[in-house]
């Protein structure tokens, strides 16, 4: 027998016991002795400690958890958020390969009405400076007082997409050649798209200068930041807009843009997973935040947010057009507004049981087929991610 390969086996010990072993290959030896793991190669000798090991992994929470200065995810803990990133990392797209051609025909013609080019002037208006709100708070408050590496590394991808829709504005604005300046007026002086931004960051600027959270009101803060941003924000006052814009794709109208929503939408539903799981985590580890006071709190701001919401609709689509009806708008605010408190075990608010858009789904999951002799291939599901056919296979 060759003496590569030698694994001898002490007499009062068998294969299955674990804990009680000696093995050789090669050089390298290596046996256990209680919860130390012993490797021995040529004339040194290494002793890993399967307890400190143990230790690391408990000491891996949300928050006022284990700190270090690498990034490691390992020992693995909050599986769900990784497998969230893995999910959003399947759905990368890249803005400037979808073809705006046919949207600057449309829109330099009268193909569309001056109703549906609001719409879109609204929508650019708003998310020019929404998608960096989201962008700047996942970074400066929620990231930053994370501190189990996996749910970190989730939420830097969070970023990362953030600025692949800003991004895509560039890509908008810059095809259709409209005037930067009518963009930035339309965030700075429209009343209900500044009062939207402003209820967002109000509790902002004191989370960014550090808060000690082992604190219960400062966990709460924390708490109630990241339901704003992930739930009220991207959960609910982004989809009456993204409705509006799939409305028009739907029509055979701005389909380049139609395009771009669809895949941000997509990746907005993983913001909205990844934020409601790490909010769950939270508040298993930290109970005393889950007050019935607490809990009121995040539903008068759900409350809040979808008021603003509304004004925002009525601002965006005053009257009915061909496609749109504003009210179905105004109660898809609501629908969306109940679907995150639900999903939080909070109580709802406002009984819309159907959602009024049920086509959104297809328009958001349903792969495209595309000839890839004849077009770019733009959709971006890698062979290996999950297949979704609706948001709540994501939520």
């Amino acid at each position: 027998m060759s003496s590569a390969l030698i694994d001898p086996v002490e007499p009062d010990a068998t294969p299955s016991d674990p804990l009680n072993f000696t093995s050789i290959q090669g050089d390298v030896s290596a046996r256990e002795e209680g919860d130390v793991v012993v490797y021995q190669f040529r004339n040194k000798t290494f002793r890993l400690n399967k307890t400190k090991a143990r230790e690391r992994l408990a000491g891996k929470k949300v928050i006022n958890g284990h700190r270090s200065a690498e990034l490691n995810v390992l020992p693995l803990k909050y599986h769900e958020a990784y497998r969230i990133y893995k999910q959003m990392k399947a759905n990368h797209w890249e803005p400037d390969v979808i073809d705006m051609s046919k949207d600057a025909h449309q829109w330099n013609t009268n193909t569309l009405s001056a109703k549906e080019r609001w719409i879109i002037e609204m929508g650019i208006g708003y998310f020019s400076a929404a998608e960096g709100i989201v962008g700047d708070s996942v970074l400066h408050v929620i990231e930053d007082n994370l501190t189990a590496a996996e749910l970190k590394h989730a939420s830097l991808r969070h970023i990362a997409e953030e600025s692949i829709h800003m991004d895509s504005l560039l890509h908008i604005i810059g095809s259709l050649n409209i005037d930067l300046d009518e963009v930035t007026a339309k965030f700075q002086d429209i009343p209900s798209i500044r009062k939207k931004n402003e209820f967002i960051t109000r509790h902002m600027p004191e989370m960014k200068m550090g808060i000690d959270l082992t604190q219960t009101a400062n966990k709460q803060r924390f708490a109630k930041a990241l339901f704003a941003i992930t739930q009220v924000m991207e959960g609910t006052q982004f989809y009456a807009l993204f409705a509006m814009v799939l409305s028009l794709h739907r029509q055979n109208k701005m389909t380049g843009i139609g395009q771009m929503f669809q895949y941000t939408l997509r990746d907005e539903s993983n913001h909205i997973a990844l934020g409601r799981y790490i909010l769950t985590e939270l508040i298993n580890e930290n109970p005393d935040i889950w007050t019935s006071e607490f809990r009121q709190e995040l539903t008068d701001f759900m409350r809040e947010g979808v008021e603003l919401e509304q004004e925002f609709v009525s601002d965006c689509l005053p009257e009915d057009i061909v496609g749109m009806r504003q009210q179905e708008f105004l109660d898809y605010v609501e629908y969306n507004a109940d679907r995150r408190l639900a999903g939080l075990g909070l109580p709802t608010l406002y009984k819309v049981r159907t959602n009024p858009f049920g086509w959104l789904d297809e328009v958001i999951f349903l792969k495209k087929e595309k000839n890839f002799f004849e077009t770019r291939v733009t959709e971006y599901q890698t062979s290996g991610s999950v297949r979704n056919s609706n948001e709540d296979d994501l939520i």
